[in-house]
Order: structure tokens, then C-alpha cells, then sequence
């Protein structure tokens, strides 16, 4: 076969004999004027293409994707086998209306005691208002949608006038805001709320459509080409549960990048440290969450877009089983890896604005047949008997392949905890071709973003993106069809390998991300920066569940040294989001008393 490798099929695999092997990335970093002068160099027609060449044989790509013979077919989308029903679950109906769905994973949270909440100094300890605390105060009177939209109006106002700034949101209208308030004090004071989110205050990233606000996707144009009729059937849902939608959130732009570096609109700091990007691509979500501005926030994950920033700013995000959340309306409705999920500072929260926003698209009802959504039943003696039967899968060799071991020792420590409350089973796990993962998912959703950006660079338009962007797209526009269909086959491989260690646990536990939040360079901020280094950090862990559409979770578990957040993934079966909320909420309480205040925090609801 000359230099043609050729691979077992995945079935003849020995996962007991795989052998890890630590990843390295092997690119540049590059920013400021530097960047521009290597990005021009890259689009021209001669040395661009002998660069990319260079870097995609120096990083195996050509060996894995052109001289590798895979013998499975092609998987072009997620495919899931059946799976077994979870336990101490309450189901719900996908096709019902979504303040029903809320009320019913309002009925699964356990007791929350928002009167003493009130009273008591929230400062010490620290913790996050919940959305049981505003709709509280709202039915208790202590204040009303209309005087907490004035406060975050003014707190808004206030962190843009901030040095450096902290741009966290691309459009927003203080009028609207207003008006949507005024509403929802007005139900409120005739005492027909329309749910639990009523007046509960969220920011839509700005790849979501939310009607009268243009999507951007964070660029200079792209709402020239996309224009917004309505809401995204996500930002629908929302609106029909009352909740307040303040605008559009900062982002990475295209979210074709995970720190959240953004020249367009200036890039969003971490509310725990000015001088560390927040993650992306939902870096506004993530730190508006984190900031305490906004209870919730919507995002888009489809290579860690939520979980990162999340992670690095030590909130909780929610990645869904792909198909589980309807994607029409959002920019990137046509992909294989991406979905619409929730951020939010709890657990509880995240599964609220879970369920007001799940339900599959007609078209994925049909292809995925997805099982029926559920809920975990957190106030019932069931549901714990539940946590205390899972069996944790880690990888340590994989969880040990981190920038600081600070993230690694903590993540033990959380599984040790676990053993020690509630005698869960660690079980040791080997995962094969992680890296081949990797360089699939990167053909996969490079080219499908390539696909729909295409027309429009075609036209002109690819000058006005970014220039890391740009370094991006010439790197895709190097995939062939045949790259592409590789990739699926990895894909089916991968789901095969995954499946099969589902046999044998419940959970797949990892670090969220491998590094805690980095540095801005200075050098950055006008022109925007390449590092895959950092990139492999920060995505080192996320990708099983955007390349094979499984459902996954971050959650805020400590701080490094440095007092950075670090945040714990927990990766699920298809459609076991319950599952997954079960576990964070367990350990969000094993882990909440040593929650820290951001350094940037405004307290929206008693707006000290």
C-alpha cells in the first residue's frame, strides 16, 4: 500500500491497549501588525498555499486525513442508537408549550429559601441571585422588572464608560428594554405572570436572531446580507415565558475562535480579571452571566462556544445533544456540530432556560428521532439514589494533559468528593484517536462554515472580516471533499469507540478546558491574534461532544492560583441531559461554598 496507512475497523479496536498521546500544536503566534503582514502573505497565490501545506504536514493533518484509509462509511450527522430511559426523571412534551415545560422543572428543583436570601448580606458568602430570588422579590414587591431594568441600564452605561472598556453587547436599546419591563411589571401587578422567567433579565448572542436587533455575528456586515424578520424559534421561546431580552451579545467573531478576541466591537474582559480573555465564542454571554448583569444568557456551542467561557468565567454552560434545541434562526442553522444553549450562574437556572428552550426542528424530530426530553427530579430521595448508582469514566493520562496541574488536581479532588459522599465509581477509561478527533471536527466545521461564507467572500466581503478570521478561512478553503468525507468517516469511528465506552459508564468526566483564562496581549486588541497553542488549550477536552453531538455540561468547581476559574465537564449519552444536570447540581453544592465574588460584579437586583 506504499505510504498508505490503513486503519482496523473501529469494532477490531482494543480500547484496553490504547496508548495516549499528549497533543501538541504546532503554529505560530502571531498579533498586531505581524498578524496583517502574515495573513496577506497566506491569501496570496504562491508562498499561502506552501505555508498551509507546511503547518498541516507538521501537524499530521495531510498523514491523517490523505494518506489513512478509513473502512467505515461516512457519518454525516450525529447518529445515535437507541438508549436506555434515565432514572428519577420527570418526561416532558416536546411539541408543548415551553412556559408548561418550565413549570414543570420548576417542580423539580428542590426547596430555595429567597426570603432569607433577601435579608441576608449576599456578600458573605458570596453567591449568584437566582431566578427564584427576582421572581420573589417580584411577587414579594421588594422591586419590580421596570426598577431592575433601570439598574441595569445604568450599570450598563457605566461598564462602557469603564478603562479599559468592556464591550458586552453589539446592539442594545434602552427604550426596548424598558418597554419589555413595563410589561412584565404590569402582569406582574394584576398577578398573572406568564412564568418563573418573567421578568427575568437575558442577552442573546449575537449569532441568534432577536428581532428588532440586526445579527451581526460579531462582523462589520454581515446583517447587510441577513436580514432579521423575527426571533430565532430559541429567542421565541423565551419571550413567550416573559423573559426580558436586553440585546445582542459580544462574541468571537463568525465564533470562528475561542478566546473572544474582537476588533470589530473591542473584546470582552473577564469579570475576574480585566487583563484575561473571557473564552468564546460566547464571550459576551459568559461574562455578562458573570458580572451578575444578567441572570441568563444564550449562546452557541459548536467547539466549546459555551462551555469555555463558561469555564473561564466561572459560570455554568449547557451543551445539548445535537438536535435537541431547534437552531433555525441562528447563523449557523445549516452545521453538523452546533446548537443553541444556555449560560447561566447556576445549575437550577441553566435547566429553566433549558427547558423553555428545547424542542428539536421539525426535520431533526424525523432524522435523529430523539427521545422524548426530561427533566431530573432533584427534590426527590430518587433522584439521589440516582447519583449515588453512576459510574464516572476518566481518562487520567487525558485529564493530566493540562497547562497547570492546578486543573488537573482539582477535577480529582471532585471525583474524590464524589466517592466519598455519595460512593459513586470512578471507572478508568482509554479513548482512541483524540487527536484524530480533533483534526476531524476542525474539517468539519471549517468547511461548513466555509460553505455558508463563501458567496459572500466571494463578493468581496472577506477583506472586512478579521484577520484571524481570515487566517481561519485560508486554512478551510485548503480542505478538499475528500477531507471532508474523511472526517465523516472519523466521525462513525469515533461514535463506535464512544458508544461502546458508554457501556461501561454513565458520565465521561474531564476538565473543561486545559487551561484557566490567558492573557490579552496588548498587541492584540486593535488587530486581533493567532495562537492554536492556546487554542489547543482551551479546546483540548470539548470536542467529542460537537463532533458527535453528545451532551455536555460545565461546571464552576474552584480557582487556580491566581484566582481564575477552573471548570469540571461532565459528557453524557445522547439525549441524557438529565443526567448530566443531576451530577452539576451535586457538585455545584459540593463545590459553591468557596465561590468567589468577580472582581467586576453588579448586584442587579439590590443594586448595591
Amino acid at each position: 500500500m506504499g505510504k498508505k496507512k490503513v486503519m482496523l475497523p473501529a469494532r477490531e479496536v482494543d480500547l484496553t491497549a490504547v496508548k495516549y498521546k499528549n497533543e501538541e500544536i504546532d503554529a505560530p503566534h502571531i498579533t498586531g501588525s505581524a498578524l496583517k503582514i502574515f495573513v496577506n502573505i497566506l491569501e496570496g497565490p504562491v508562498i499561502g498555499p506552501l505555508i498551509i501545506s507546511y503547518l498541516k504536514k507538521k501537524n499530521k493533518m495531510i498523514e491523517l486525513l490523505r494518506n489513512t484509509i478509513y473502512p467505515e462509511t461516512p457519518m454525516f450527522k450525529p447518529e445515535f442508537p437507541p438508549q436506555e430511559p434515565e432514572k428519577a426523571v420527570v418526561v416532558v412534551e416536546e411539541a408543548g408549550c415551553p412556559e408548561d415545560r418550565v413549570a414543570v422543572a420548576l417542580k423539580c428543583l428542590p426547596e430555595l429559601d429567597s426570603a432569607s436570601c433577601w435579608n441576608d448580606d449576599l456578600a458573605t458568602p458570596f453567591r449568584y441571585w437566582k431566578i427564584r430570588d427576582f421572581a420573589y422579590a417580584y411577587r414579594a414587591k421588594h422591586t419590580t422588572p421596570s426598577m431592575v431594568a433601570e439598574k441595569l441600564i445604568s450599570f450598563l452605561e457605566e461598564f462602557h464608560r469603564a478603562n479599559p472598556t468592556t464591550p458586552l453587547l453589539i446592539s442594545f436599546d434602552a427604550e426596548d428594554v424598558r418597554k419589555q419591563a413595563a410589561a412584565s411589571t404590569q402582569r406582574f401587578e394584576e398577578g398573572k405572570p406568564l412564568s418563573i422567567l418573567d421578568g427575568i433579565f437575558m442577552a442573546i448572542k449575537d449569532d441568534i436572531d432577536c428581532y428588532p436587533h440586526p445579527s451581526k455575528g460579531a462582523t462589520t456586515w454581515f446583517h447587510e446580507v441577513w436580514p432579521v424578520r423575527k426571533d430565532a424559534v430559541s429567542v421565541s421561546r423565551l419571550r413567550s415565558c416573559g423573559a426580558v431580552l436586553i440585546g445582542k451579545a459580544n462574541m468571537h467573531e463568525l465564533g470562528l475562535g475561542t478566546t473572544g478576541n474582537n476588533p470589530n466591537y473591542g473584546t470582552t474582559r473577564n469579570p475576574h480579571a480585566h487583563d484575561r480573555y473571557t473564552g468564546g465564542s460566547s464571550s459576551g454571554p459568559a461574562a455578562i452571566v458573570a458580572s451578575g448583569l444578567c441572570s441568563a444568557a444564550l449562546g452557541t456551542d459548536g467547539g466549546g462556544s459555551i462551555r469555555i467561557p463558561s469555564s473561564l468565567c466561572g459560570v455554568v454552560g449547557l451543551k445539548t445533544t445535537y438536535g435537541r434545541t431547534d437552531m433555525r434562526g441562528s447563523l449557523c442553522d445549516a452545521g453538523t456540530v452546533e446548537i443553541i444553549g444556555p449560560i447561566a450562574s447556576s445549575v437550577e437556572d441553566v435547566m429553566l432556560v433549558y427547558a423553555a428552550i428545547l424542542g428539536s426542528s421539525p426535520a431533526d424530530t424525523i432524522s435523529l428521532k430523539p427521545a422524548r426530553p426530561c427533566f431530573p427530579n432533584l427534590a426527590s430521595q430518587e433522584s439521589l439514589n440516582a447519583v449515588k448508582s453512576l459510574r464516572l469514566g476518566k481518562y487520567t493520562e487525558w485529564l493530566n494533559d493540562v497547562y497547570s496541574s492546578e486543573i488537573s488536581q482539582k477535577c480529582e479532588d471532585v471525583l474524590s468528593q464524589l466517592s466519598e459522599t455519595y460512593s459513586c465509581q470512578t471507572v478508568e477509561i482509554a479513548i482512541p484517536e483524540l487527536h484524530e478527533m480533533s483534526i476531524a471536527h476542525l474539517v468539519s466545521i471549517g468547511s461548513e462554515s466555509l460553505a455558508s461564507l463563501n458567496p459572500y467572500c466571494e463578493e468581496g466581503k472577506n477583506s472586512k472580516l478579521t484577520y484571524d478570521t481570515r487566517t481561519n478561512l485560508a486554512l478551510f478553503r485548503s480542505f478538499t471533499a475528500t477531507d471532508y468525507v474523511t472526517a465523516q468517516k472519523m466521525r462513525r469511528r469515533l461514535m463506535y469507540y464512544h458508544m461502546e465506552i458508554f457501556k461501561k459508564v454513565d458520565v465521561i468526566v474531564t476538565p473543561t478546558t486545559g487551561m484557566t483564562a490567558p492573557v490579552i496581549p496588548t498587541s492584540a486588541l486593535e488587530s486581533g491574534e493567532t495562537n492554536l497553542q492556546v487554542s489547543g488549550y482551551l479546546m483540548r477536552f470539548i470536542v467529542a461532544a460537537n463532533f458527535l453531538g453528545l451532551p455536555a455540561i460545565s461546571i464552576p468547581v474552584g480557582y487556580d492560583k491566581e484566582g481564575l476559574p477552573i471548570g469540571l465537564q461532565l459528557i453524557g449519552r445522547p439525549w441524557n441531559e438529565a443526567t448530566i444536570l443531576r451530577l452539576a447540581s451535586v457538585i455545584e453544592e459540593l463545590c459553591g461554598k468557596a465561590k468567589k465574588k468577580p472582581a467586576l460584579y453588579y448586584d442587579i437586583l439590590k443594586g448595591k
